[in-house]
């Protein structure tokens, strides 16, 4: 395998959806050269976009020849968006591909997208054994979308220990687009609107900066970390909504004002995750 260090032709898989654009960006403005791997065109083509279907291991080994690092976002997103069988095999399969191509390729590592509904989501039945939940919490996968991810990364520790490929799985939460700030008062009226993943969210931008970050971090095994906004959906402060929502869930030291209830702390600490992005700095009249 290659240095993370010296890492400069990145393949972003995906690079065409809502994530995969602020990715592609990023990692343009910070100097790397990109190449855009996807089955759909992007509206703008700020890099090289390759067509290429994932689900097909040739056309993904074809796809990473030549790259030092893969952000793979590729993938059915969320789940219900089509059948439960289709959603887990597209994400399993172009997973295992994309592993498999990258050890041909001999990547340095792989960046992925592993998703927060690994740890419990919706957030009912059961509830949260704690917050903010953080990455020592159980597995507890709801639907095909969540099992896939739980099974990616499996699959990423299996592909570190036969091959030795590094891989950090990013475990994202509802990624969000500045233009949609607009819409989060909404959610203020019924703290159980948005109780599903605990009030969370995340900025496309901070999306692209932990990308960016995992390519380089002193890691080098196969780990997997929480994404999130620093804060809540909620103009309302953490504690005050546990109370009301989750009021036997224990909540941790430590959690003040609007904080959010799905951990970063490990991300700040091991990849030098720094969230700059929040709904506050877009809606008028705010709380901080």
């Amino acid at each position: 395998m290659g240095s993370a260090l010296s890492m400069r032709r990145i393949a972003v898989t995906g690079g065409s959806g809502k994530a995969g654009r602020a990715v592609v960006r990023d990692l343009l403005e910070h100097g790397y050269e990109v190449v855009n791997v996807d089955v759909q065109p992007p509206d703008e083509r700020p890099c090289p976009t390759l067509k290429a279907d994932l689900t097909d291991l040739g056309q993904a080994v074809e796809a990473l020849r030549g790259v030092d690092g893969v952000v793979h976002l590729a993938a059915i997103p969320a789940p219900r968006l089509q059948t439960d069988e289709v959603t887990f095999r597209t994400n399993v399969t172009s997973t295992y591909n994309v592993f498999t191509a990258a050890t041909i390729v001999r990547a340095a590592r792989v960046v992925w997208a592993s998703s927060e509904t690994t740890l419990g989501l919706p957030f009912e039945n059961p509830p949260p054994a704690y917050v903010p939940v953080d990455e020592e919490a159980p597995l507890w996968p709801n639907s095909s979308y969540a099992l896939s991810k739980v099974l990616g990364e499996e699959m990423a520790r299996q592909f570190h220990r036969w091959s030795g490929l590094p891989s950090i799985g990013l475990r994202f939460s509802n990624v969000i687009e500045p233009s949609r700030y607009a819409e989060f008062p909404s959610f203020w009226d019924d703290p159980h609107k948005r109780k599903w993943n605990l009030w969370g969210y995340v900025d496309c931008r901070d999306v692209a900066q932990a990308c960016r970050l995992a390519l380089t971090a002193d890691i080098h095994r196969a780990d997997v970390f929480i994404i999130a906004a620093a804060d809540t959906v909620m103009n309302r402060p953490s504690r005050e909504l546990m109370r009301e929502v989750f009021p036997r869930v224990p909540v941790r030291e430590g959690l003040g004002g609007f904080d959010t209830l799905l951990s970063i702390a490990k991300a700040q600490a091991r990849l030098s995750y720094a969230p700059a992005h929040s709904w506050r700095a877009y809606v008028q009249d705010a709380p901080r």
